[in-house]
């Protein structure tokens, strides 16, 4: 297996290599490649950051294959005994080249659904607007742990998609802006820094990016998030009232930008 530096810094080589044995054991032969996204390639792992990981299969998995790949994610995914949350997506090659709008995806595992899982739900195929973003870091990144480069088997996604992907997951985004504050201002930038620039930036550099762009009256939150996302793990994190106040200011600011430019 070929990981990541960052990866190999952050200690995150064993669970990587966990994971990527039980893609093996689960789809063996059917999958082509096993890619490294987010963080991981897009300036290295934050405290808080997940394992992100793209599996290209040559096809649909079977219900066997769901709940398999499933139940032996729950076990090495996680925030205790030195773990990272894991989020893995598969996809089935056909369903994204040539590429299409909406692209599906055919597995998704995540330990914001960890609950739901636990429940008995099983990830089902379903329209997944946001593989636009996270193939365009998996090609940006050239990160395989396993399978040929990116570029062998992935289409690039046409600018325009990736706009459209962006900004269609907004209204879902801001639902979120009370409870996970950090993560939506930082994403919110980075729709912004994709929509104006074309990049897929990592949360900092957008940050960094959107700083230099917005009003000074707007600044402190996004500076705030940064340093959160740079140094702290979410159970470390505090809010005063009057900074958390500030969060939706912020980012109708930066809403009104993505706005204007998407229009275009």
């Amino acid at each position: 297996m070929r990981a990541s530096p960052s990866a190999v810094h952050s200690g995150a080589v064993d669970q990587l290599r966990e994971i990527v044995g039980i893609v093996d054991a689960v789809l063996g032969s059917t999958a082509v490649g096993v890619y490294l996204h987010g963080s991981s390639v897009l300036g290295g792992l934050r405290p808080a950051s997940d394992l992100d990981l793209l599996a290209i299969t040559r096809r649909t998995m079977s219900d066997r294959e769901r709940a398999e790949l499933l139940g032996r994610l729950l076990a090495v995914s996680g925030f205790t005994d030195g773990l990272r949350p894991v989020e893995l997506i598969v996809v089935a090659r056909p369903e994204v080249c040539p590429w299409r709008v909406p692209p599906t995806g055919d597995f998704l595992y995540g330990e914001w659904l960890r609950s739901e899982f636990e429940n008995g739900a099983v990830p089902e195929p379903e329209p997944m607007p946001d593989l636009a973003l996270l193939i365009s870091m998996v090609l940006a990144g050239d990160r395989p742990l396993v399978g040929p480069p990116p570029s062998e088997v992935l289409d690039p996604v046409p600018h325009e998609d990736l706009v459209r992907a962006s900004v269609e997951g907004i209204p879902a985004l801001l639902d979120d802006l009370d409870n996970d504050t950090r993560n939506v201002v930082l994403t919110v930038a980075r729709i912004w820094a994709t929509v104006a620039t074309g990049m897929v930036m990592s949360k900092d550099q957008a940050a960094s990016w959107a700083l230099a762009e917005l009003p000074s009256t707007d600044r402190p939150v996004l500076e705030y998030t940064r340093r959160l996302y740079l140094e702290y793990r979410y159970s470390e994190e505090a809010w005063s009232d009057e900074l958390k106040a500030q969060a939706r200011p912020c980012v109708d600011q930066m809403l009104v930008a993505i706005e204007r430019l998407s229009a275009h």
